[in-house]
């Protein structure tokens, strides 16, 4: 995956691949709000799950009591977007009684990578530590994000939760599901757009990477990608599947699908993707 600046810029700028993209998150937005107000009773807003102002979460919760507890995990290549525009992803997931909580993190290039990571971490622990409050089991909770999210996801399986937070187990989550996800983050201190505002090192970026890290035990990893993304998505796709072939879930083909379609997608009850995401709940 390694190579010439420009031509992996034309692997990875999915804005640039996607010339209406602004209009995907002008849908979002627009649907997002609608959501907040269908589900304002049943929506607890900017819950702090730590003392950064971004350290907040939205939790949408069911009428009755949740099955399980979602945690999403929103893309922008960790510099951009932000939990009120991915609100619409609850909405599914609540009408078939699965709380939902969508986290806010701080953006590049204000903190480090590793500092998302590590607060991605943070909100994890948070809803553990109170899932009872949230009227879930502790043994069900679950994560799943799109693109930079995605990555954020696979960390959270990696996490030594115990070694993190004393008191933690060793598996917060009982699995995830990482949409168009970034698994090799080496290849991205090689592109001038991205790395400008992520300032990783390619030591930084090696640390970071869940394809470089041991698979994760007792957990499990679902996965898709669009069939009209970029190459380089589809790189990284196969090459978390490779890297952590046994704790792969289901791979969930989305054909008809780009980068910024494929979450629209997750979150339309219709589709296969969306039951692929309901399975890990089973």
């Amino acid at each position: 995956m390694l190579g010439d600046a420009a031509y992996l810029e034309t692997l990875y700028n999915n804005r640039q691949a996607v010339s209406n993209f602004q209009d995907y998150v002008d849908r979002w937005t627009f649907n997002s709000s609608g959501i907040c107000r269908s589900l304002k009773d049943q929506c607890e807003r900017d819950v702090p799950y730590g003392d950064d102002l971004l350290e907040t979460m939205d939790i949408y919760t069911p009428v009755g009591s949740p099955s399980a507890m979602l945690m999403f995990v929103h893309g922008g290549y960790w510099r951009s977007l932000d939990k009120s525009q991915h609100a619409f992803i609850a909405k599914p997931f609540v009408d078939r009684g699965v709380a939902v909580a969508v986290i806010n993190y701080s953006l590049c290039p204000s903190v480090s990578m590793q500092k998302i990571v590590l607060q991605v971490m943070a909100a994890g622990a948070y809803l553990y530590r109170n899932a009872n409050d949230f009227r879930v089991p502790k043994k069900r909770l679950f994560v799943s994000g799109h693109s930079a999210g995605g990555h954020l996801a696979a960390m959270a399986l990696s996490c030594e939760w115990p070694a993190f937070s004393k008191g933690l187990p060793k598996n917060i989550f009982q699995s995830g599901f990482s949409i168009s996800g970034l698994y090799d983050l080496r290849v991205l201190t090689k592109i001038a757009s991205i790395n400008t505002d992520l300032r990783m090192t390619e030591a930084d970026a090696a640390m970071l990477s869940p394809a470089l890290m041991p698979q994760p035990q007792g957990t499990r990893l679902s996965i898709a990608v669009g069939g009209q993304e970029l190459g380089g998505f589809k790189d990284q796709h196969r090459l978390i599947a490779q890297s952590w072939s046994s704790s792969i879930g289901l791979d969930t083909p989305c054909p008809t699908d780009n980068h910024f379609s494929i979450l629209e997608t997750f979150a339309d009850p219709n589709s296969e993707l969306f039951g692929a995401a309901m399975k890990m709940f089973e």
